[in-house]
């Protein structure tokens, strides 16, 4: 028989609401695979959550929580708008991020484990964690966007908790995928490459000038894709880099529904 811990069994029950036992026993049957296990509640029809489990989740909510250097942001995944407008959704996404910030990672999942079965019994929706992450720095900030949609999280080596939220707020804006302009991926680059190729040759561009025109995309490409190398949305004309001072970044964490 497949060995099952105790984490297997808390995920299948945050996505289907069964009780403790009849989790561990389907994944048990399904040899540990979730998917075959919540095939196993539903045709034992042991609960209509089972069948929540498989409906899209386009829906959600972020929540955050900052104190002393620490910045905590969770994402709330559910099917409908609505129910991420429900007062009960909302409630339990600030609980985790405060349980998150101030008690870290497994207390937050141990919460999560616990109490959004419960809020799937009770909205009738197929609700899970999307996402969490606890930033930890010298100095930490964090900005959700009033819509609930997008947040960032930032720890800074130094500088000021007004300082961090504002490039928060800048990162939720831009979307910066990396911090530097050298963080850029190869394998990003080589896709871009082939783009720029293609348009040159359409263009008709002398091939003697190909190589310098490239870099200057590849140069353009990596300021424009990284966190430091962004105009400030608040300063058009100054980098962020620029705001930074002595200080540097040392968390970037954006999660958006």
């Amino acid at each position: 028989m497949t060995n099952i811990d105790a984490k297997a069994v808390g995920s299948l029950r945050t996505r289907t609401g069964v009780s403790m036992m009849m989790c561990k026993k389907a994944l048990e049957e399904a040899g540990g695979d979730e998917e075959k296990a919540i095939e196993i509640l539903r045709k034992n029809g042991a609960s209509a959550a089972a069948k929540k489990a498989e409906r899209d989740q386009s829906e959600g909510s972020v929540f955050s929580a900052s104190s002393d250097g620490k910045a905590a942001i969770v994402r709330i995944d559910c099917e409908t708008d609505f129910v991420a407008r429900d007062d009960n959704f909302k409630a339990l996404g600030q609980e985790l991020a405060d349980t998150l910030l101030s008690g870290g990672l497994e207390k937050a999942q141990a919460a999560v484990d616990e109490k959004i079965p419960a809020l799937v019994q009770k909205l009738g929706e197929n609700i899970t964690l999307g996402k969490m992450e606890l930033a930890e720095a010298a100095v930490s900030g964090v900005y959700v966007h009033s819509n609930g949609k997008i947040g960032v999280a930032i720890g800074l080596s130094g500088g000021s908790e007004d300082l961090a939220k504002d490039i928060a707020m800048h990162a939720a804006a831009m979307n910066p995928l990396y911090v530097l302009p050298e963080e850029v991926s190869e394998e990003e680059l080589n896709k871009e490459r082939e783009i720029w190729k293609d348009q040159l040759a359409a263009e008709g561009k002398p091939a003697e000038i190909m190589d310098k025109i490239m870099a200057g995309k590849e140069k353009k490409f990596r300021e424009e894709n990284a966190l430091t190398t962004q105009e400030f949305v608040k300063e058009p004309g100054k980098l962020v880099g620029e705001l930074l001072g002595d200080a540097s970044i040392v968390k970037y964490v954006r999660i958006a529904v």
